[in-house]
């Protein structure tokens, strides 16, 4: 028997609502997931992210639990390549609260994207001393969350130090723990320049990272005078099919999670999916 289809959202693609109204949301679209950025979605609870208590953890955590929504993924998206490294290592223990408190929101996975050198783009991401740089954040949160038993989770991307899928194979590699997975996100490795290529991209990719894949990111893009923009899941350019076929055959139950859809387009990207996964 095939395995189903398991679809998430990020919570904060609603916009901030009150809790029971976000879980209604939830329960209608039938997520049995979500990617939890508390600090955005509920910033009344959450002021600053290391604001966080064991309090606030098992609030949220029973309500999702309460309404049969897991928590894929907390997210902390800190810049832990920032140059500056008094705000780096805020970032870290900012990081390094939600590892501590995963568990008792009933995630087991704290997700990042690698941050900045700079603001907006900057080829000083593109160097190799902002990825060993990256390098020493990562190993010094993998530490962190091997003593909570929890899990790293680090998205790639491009204008990021972590910008390709061999350079997050490097980084699993350099830090070969377990405590050490991979949030993929293919529209995250388009650029003008490669989208055409995007079968072999997104194809290397699912082979470099393998099982180190822990949860896929289903954003979709269009391409606008050589520059990637994001739409709505299947109104755009990205080839679903390969990530649908390593969810249904190769990783069976791993969770996506939808990214960047409003809620107008909810439905017929849920569907859209959906109807792929059964062809493939």
């Amino acid at each position: 028997m095939t395995a189903p289809l398991h679809l998430g959202v990020r919570a904060h693609d609603f916009g901030r609502l009150p809790l029971p109204e976000l879980t209604a949301k939830l329960s209608r679209y039938r997520f049995s997931h979500i990617q939890l950025a508390v600090h955005k979605s509920f910033p009344e609870s959450v002021p600053a992210l290391t604001a966080l208590s064991p309090g606030t953890a098992a609030y949220f955590g029973e309500a999702f639990r309460q309404a049969g929504v897991r928590i894929a993924v907390l997210g902390c998206y800190v810049n832990i390549a920032d140059p500056d490294p008094a705000k780096r290592q805020l970032a870290l223990n900012a990081f390094s609260t939600h590892l501590r408190l995963a568990r008792d929101f009933g995630a087991s996975l704290v997700g990042t994207e690698t941050g900045s050198v700079g603001n907006g783009y900057t080829p000083e991401n593109f160097t190799e001393e902002a990825f060993q740089q990256v390098v020493v954040s990562v190993q010094a949160m993998v530490a962190e969350a091997e003593r909570f038993g929890v899990t790293v989770g680090i998205e790639a991307g491009i204008n990021h130090p972590l910008y390709t899928a061999q350079l997050a194979h490097r980084l699993l590699t350099l830090i070969p723990s377990n405590n050490l997975q991979i949030i993929l996100d293919c529209a995250n490795l388009m650029t003008g320049d490669n989208y055409r290529q995007q079968d072999a991209v997104i194809g290397e990719a699912l082979e470099l990272l393998g099982d180190r894949i822990a949860v896929l990111h289903l954003k979709d893009f269009t391409v606008n005078d050589g520059q990637i923009g994001i739409v709505p899941v299947g109104q755009g350019l990205l080839h679903f099919a390969p990530l649908l076929q390593y969810m249904k055959y190769k990783r069976p139950h791993i969770q996506g999670i939808l990214e960047s859809t409003p809620e107008d387009y909810m439905q017929s990207s849920i569907d859209f999916l959906q109807r792929l996964y059964d062809e493939v």
